[in-house]
């Protein structure tokens, strides 16, 4: 699905999750059946790093006791059996995205991604300039007077690895500014993306203001630019549909650590035309055709970007996990998360020197919100809550200019997912009300 359906709009379409429901979903995730000072655990820190469920603990475990071996590299049994559940996973997770599966990058996470991909084009102009490619791959490198936008509520993953592209080729890096309320302003975001820009890159969802931006209306302006796009769909993959041909962008990038999966294991998308004729950015072995001393020839996408061993179980764990969050239902998934959201932003908003990041109640947002404690340091806020077995998230979550656009130096987030329930975001929010009489504040 490529436009994100409202709350209201997936009530007819799909059954509906309940706290019945969940907590037999909570059976299926160990961690989450412990006391943390004494209380239930509460864990809302999803958006940082989900938990994983026993399907995907078992299946990396399977893997490392039935079929460890490298792959693509030897004739043996187990070699062979590795390389077929590797490469199946990677098209699980092309399914799961809607990609072709050579369109399927393996990374250790989504920063690694971007990092990739802005070092492919550094690449792609230090070729150009030794006459290695064809005039396709010359389109794709950047020279002073080019521009890279990005947005002003970008994760430091999709913000750095630009300025420091922009660094390295001379471009110049924009970026499309929010309004008070954290949404895009759109009629500036017409003017910054034109002829100069080469590279558009935004985030789905943001970390911090629970935003789901409008990707198709920013994907048409940047290729009426003629500009590549790049989504950062961290925030989006494990919790809302996503089919990535029909949002039209270019690229796309997700860790598994947020979707339920292992730590070390991310993905890249990207149109096979344009992987196909990108340099790579690691080399080494198992991307290469031919080897001289003087010079090498590399692979076709997905193994010319996949250099030296790779991520095996970790893949596989991904698939599992990918596989738990359809058969769930991510429609599902989405519209109780939004509805967890919308109970916390309007538990918030009730509580008196409480500012919420981001969409009022009412309006649409991912199941998290940010939010500042007046005259309390969010780190304060969180170890108040964690004293309660409630675990959030403090500081600035990565994304800096954003607060600093906001007045802010930090905030505290609570983000929710399959495995919450209602309770647990009201043991959130009456533990939130006592944080002010607590510190006096």
């Amino acid at each position: 699905m490529a436009v994100v359906s409202t709350p209201a709009t997936l009530e007819h379409a799909v059954p509906v999750m309940d706290n019945a429901e969940v907590l037999r979903i909570r059976n299926d995730f160990p961690v989450l059946n412990q006391l943390v000072n004494g209380q239930p655990l509460v864990y809302l820190d999803s958006g940082a790093t989900s938990q994983n469920p026993l399907s995907v603990i078992e299946a990396e475990q399977e893997f490392y006791e039935q079929r460890n071996a490298a792959v693509h590299r030897g004739a043996h049994h187990l070699a062979v059996e590795a390389t077929e559940v590797f490469e199946d996973a990677r098209q699980t997770i092309a399914d799961f995205i809607g990609a072709d599966y050579a369109e399927t990058i393996w990374t250790s996470n989504a920063t690694e991604g971007l990092n990739l991909l802005s070092y492919a084009l550094s690449n792609a102009g230090l070729w150009a300039a030794q006459g290695r490619g064809d005039q396709a791959l010359r389109g794709l490198a950047l020279k002073p007077g080019d521009e890279i936008v990005v947005t002003e509520m970008e994760h430091h993953a999709n913000l750095i690895p630009w300025q420091e592209l922009a660094f390295r080729t001379g471009a110049t890096l924009r970026y499309i500014p929010i309004g008070d309320d954290g949404s895009l302003r759109m009629e500036q975001a017409e003017s910054i993306i034109g002829p100069r820009t080469k590279v558009l890159a935004f985030t789905h969802a943001s970390n911090v203001l629970g935003i789901i931006n409008p990707v198709q209306e920013l994907t048409a302006l940047g290729h009426a630019a003629g500009a590549l796009v790049v989504l950062d769909a961290c925030q989006s993959a494990p919790h809302l549909p996503l089919d990535v041909k029909e949002l039209d962008v270019d690229f796309a990038v997700f860790s598994g650590h947020k979707m339920l999966a292992p730590t070390g294991i991310g993905v890249l998308y990207g149109r096979q035309e344009l992987l196909d004729i990108l340099p790579p950015f690691l080399t080494g072995g198992s991307m290469i055709t031919t080897v001289t001393m003087e010079r090498a020839e590399y692979l076709p996408a997905p193994q010319r970007f996949e250099a030296g061993t790779q991520r095996i179980s970790q893949a596989v764990a991904l698939a599992a996990a990918a596989n738990y969050l359809t058969e769930t239902g991510l429609d599902r998934i989405h519209r109780w998360e939004a509805e967890l959201g919308q109970r916390m932003v309007a538990g918030l908003e009730g509580i008196p020197g409480i500012r919420v990041l981001g969409p009022a109640a009412g309006r649409e947002r991912i199941g998290l919100a940010a939010f500042d404690v007046e005259g309390v340091h969010a780190h304060d806020v969180g170890q108040f809550l964690d004293s309660r077995g409630i675990a959030v998230r403090v500081g600035h979550h990565c994304a800096q200019p954003l607060h600093r656009r906001l007045g802010l130096t930090a905030t505290t987030r609570a983000s929710a997912y399959l495995y919450n329930t209602t309770d647990d975001v009201d043991r959130f929010l009456e533990a939130v009300a006592g944080v002010r009489a607590y510190f006096r504040a």
